[in-house]
């Protein structure tokens, strides 16, 4: 499954440095992945504006309130480790994400990109938090599944007695999400030995083009020409978010024409890319959300 192959390849080969890194409060360590390969990928043929749109509607239920009935399947949650267990032991590596309310998604996602950490660090405990609280309220109200909140999670670590604290983001960027998780960790550096939080996904430009060869090898059977390959990303309001155009940028620059990125919100939104490539003689879509 292509999550499954991006989420071992992230783990696996961005985040050698965060353990072997940990050596001091609070030091950098390398990456292990992003929410930007956090949805399955959708083949779409002549995607109109008006479709798109609808999509977007559809990723907005993840806000509904609990009182909220929902009307879609999101799977068993049951299936899902929540991650939120004791007896941690001295060395923890805790993996926060913003979360999703959706079981199957969480479980082939966060969850792929946690188990494969596991495999690639044996001598870890690993363990789970999300920043969004009204998606562990949802999940709890709904499916009476716990997850911990970041705070509830380095609590967690404290109250077990560990001592080798990594924590690592799947953020994408470092915006405003990843600057609260720092200074979260940094109220409790005195609880630790030692300390070490992971940077985001997109930092250097090594970064790029470890992803930018990740994805394109995933979806070269699609580049035949005729087929726009567009990836979409949430977008910010912070300065952060011109990573969006420097992908656009270093793509466009190692000769990928037919990529495109684009967000949800900010600079860079979906409208502009349809626009873009309306007058193009691409026929066919292919979307990574």
């Amino acid at each position: 499954m292509r999550i499954r192959k991006m989420a071992f390849l992230f783990a696996a080969a961005l985040t050698a440095a965060a353990v072997a890194g940990c050596s001091g409060s609070r030091e950098t360590a390398a990456t292990t992945a992003a929410e930007a390969s956090a949805e399955e990928t959708t083949a779409v043929e002549e995607e109109s504006p008006e479709t798109a749109k609808d999509t977007e509607d559809a990723e907005n239920t993840e806000n509904a309130g609990d009182g909220d009935e929902e009307n879609y399947e999101t799977g068993d949650a049951s299936l899902d480790n929540p991650r939120n267990q004791d007896d941690i032991g001295e060395n923890e590596l805790l993996v926060v994400s913003f979360g999703t309310s959706y079981n199957d998604s969480r479980r082939l996602t966060v969850g792929a990109i946690e188990n494969a950490l596991e495999e690639a660090f044996p001598e870890y405990s690993v363990r789970r938090g999300f920043t969004s609280q009204i998606i562990i309220d949802h999940v709890k109200s709904r499916d009476d599944v716990a997850i911990d909140s970041v705070g509830e999670a380095l609590n967690r670590a404290a109250d077990n007695g560990v001592k080798t604290l990594v924590i690592q983001p799947t953020h994408l960027m470092n915006g405003l999400e990843y600057n609260d998780l720092v200074n979260e960790a940094a109220e409790f550096s005195d609880a630790f030995g030692q300390v070490a939080v992971g940077e985001p996904l997109l930092t250097s430009d090594a970064d790029f083009e470890a992803v930018i060869a990740a994805i394109t090898e995933d979806t070269a059977e699609f580049d035949d020409g005729e087929t726009a390959i567009c990836f979409m990303g949430h977008g910010t309001e912070a300065d952060s978010n011109g990573v969006y155009a420097k992908m656009q940028e270093m793509l466009a620059a190692a000769g990928y024409e037919n990529y495109y990125v684009g967000t949800v919100e900010a600079e860079r939104r979906w409208t502009m890319c349809w626009r873009r490539l309306r007058p193009a003689s691409t026929r066919r879509w292919f979307f990574s959300l």
